[in-house]
């Protein structure tokens, strides 16, 4: 009787057990910081002249206007100087008139490297051109960050600079099928 019954567990057929458990904890803890930089444009040299019942003379011609000289001896540092100056005559005595004139002198080149240092995420020294964008860089300072069994989380972010974040969280997951 015993081996009939060792027969018979063995032959009845099973159904399937559906009865998958999946278990995860994630924890994730994560400082940043921005970083420094900086991009400088020059900006270039410019001479514009405009107006309305004027003649202009420039070099001894009449119609002309000053010039950049272009010349290598008459530029410096990368700055070209005006060739000559404009002079301007009333076209119809007693009619309007008026002129403009826009002169913008541009960034020399430096005679050395200006390069632009950071000391702990911090731009100290800025170059100095015509166009300037700078982003000073975030101070880490001091970060403390602490999560214990129970999921209570505690951050603590001392001496700090602009730019830094400090982010935790934590996740549980428990799937039954």
């Amino acid at each position: 009787m015993k081996k009939l019954l060792a027969l018979f567990v063995f032959l009845t057929p099973t159904t399937a057990s559906f009865a998958d458990i999946n278990h995860s904890i994630q924890n994730v803890v994560s400082v940043s910081t921005l970083g420094a930089s900086s991009t400088s444009n020059r900006v270039g040299t410019t001479f514009s002249a405009s107006g309305t019942n004027v003649t202009p003379t420039a070099n001894e011609a009449a119609g002309g206007i000053g010039t950049l000289d272009l010349t290598d001896a008459q530029i410096t540092n990368g700055v070209p100087t005006i060739d000559s100056t404009t002079t301007y005559a009333v076209t119809t005595a007693g009619d309007a008139w008026s002129v403009s004139e826009s002169f913008i002198q541009g960034d020399t080149i430096p005679t050395s490297f200006l390069g632009t240092t950071v000391t702990n995420g911090v731009v100290p020294a800025l170059p100095i051109f015509g166009d300037t964008t700078t982003v000073s860089g975030g101070d880490i300072g001091t970060t403390a960050m602490t999560m214990d069994s129970g999921g209570a989380m505690t951050v603590n972010l001392s001496a700090t600079g602009a730019g830094v974040t400090a982010q935790m969280s934590s996740t549980v997951k428990l799937e039954i099928d």
